[in-house]
């Protein structure tokens, strides 16, 4: 069935952003030229609130529940970040939270989720999917899913309206992919008010869901995937934002592992920052790409990474 990307508008993420500003951080917009040359920016969600962009999007689709889904309790599946949103949101109106983990998540993250109060269900990737269906229709839960939600995208392009605010001049904007809820709402929140900028998603080479896909037309489960950045590992993508993705994207690029462990390695000892593996992703992209039309600010999408993993990175 085709989607319109009209689906998600400037409206709504302007709406996100007044709702759920009592409840977010607006995370620095860093000037670093000592990491990817002059005119270059990263925008820090590393530093947001549970580590990671997924509280804006979870936040605003939590706080738009009426009374009949708040009091069933919501449920979601995640790599750990949007589960560690979720949770929160949840904690924060006071309403149960299931979240759906593959089985292979980073301990830190399983231990956040477990920490803001919800529930954690480890699966093995393969029957991530499906568990998620299982336990929402044996327990009657309300889902929040992690990209495939209009709610979520519009919290998630809040990011575009303050990297705006805080380079006006901006040219280009490069940001991670997994299954695209972040991509949606950041090229819908700078394309609607600034057609010229230049808007690209970058990937893990081992978790293509979204390139593959818009070669295919529609969206396909990615013909592998066993990156390390397993906050951009999505199991597939959906209409909803391969549309937007279709429509706002200028391009998508793919980098490697061992691109993004340069990248995160290069972050932490130039930028001061620690993040993840799928934080790295943007940055990897642009140090390989000195020509790309300046000011560029690449999104560092989330810092919960463990310490034995970040430590063996750092040392390698």
């Amino acid at each position: 069935m085709a989607v319109d990307a009209d689906v998600l508008s400037l409206a709504q993420i302007q709406a996100a952003a007044e709702r759920i500003g009592p409840y977010i951080l607006p995370t620095p917009t860093l000037s670093s030229d000592a990491l990817v040359g002059e005119g270059g920016w990263l925008k820090a969600e590393n530093l947001q609130r549970t580590g990671s962009f997924k509280i804006r999007g979870a936040m605003n689709a939590v706080l738009q529940l009426g009374p009949e889904q708040r009091g069933r309790g919501v449920i979601t599946l995640s790599a750990g970040n949007h589960g560690q949103a979720l949770a929160y949101a949840a904690q924060i109106v006071g309403i149960p939270c299931v979240v759906v983990v593959r089985d292979d998540a980073q301990l830190a993250k399983l231990q956040a989720i477990r920490r803001y109060g919800a529930e954690v269900v480890l699966v093995p990737i393969a029957e991530w999917q499906q568990r998620l269906e299982e336990e929402q229709q044996r327990r009657d839960l309300y889902l929040v899913h992690p990209f495939d939600d209009p709610a979520v995208a519009a919290g998630q392009g809040t990011v575009g309206l303050e990297i705006l605010q805080a380079v006006p001049n901006v040219r280009t904007v490069m940001v991670p992919v997994g299954g695209g809820g972040l991509i949606s709402g950041v090229a819908v929140a700078l394309k609607q008010q600034r057609p010229d900028i230049r808007v690209i998603g970058i990937e893990p080479d081992k978790a293509p869901a979204v390139t593959e896909s818009l070669a295919a037309g529609h969206p396909v489960p990615p013909s592998r995937l066993d990156t390390i950045a397993d906050g951009l590992a999505a199991p597939y993508t959906r209409p909803f934002t391969l549309a937007i993705i279709q429509r706002y994207v200028d391009e998508m690029r793919t980098v490697t592992d061992d691109g993004i462990i340069d990248a995160l390695k290069s972050i932490a000892l130039r930028a001061k920052l620690v993040v993840e593996a799928a934080g790295a992703a943007a940055v990897a992209s642009l140090l390989l790409d000195a020509a790309v039309e300046r000011p560029v600010v690449a999104v560092l999408s989330g810092g919960n990474v463990d310490g034995p993993r970040l430590g063996a990175w750092l040392s390698s």
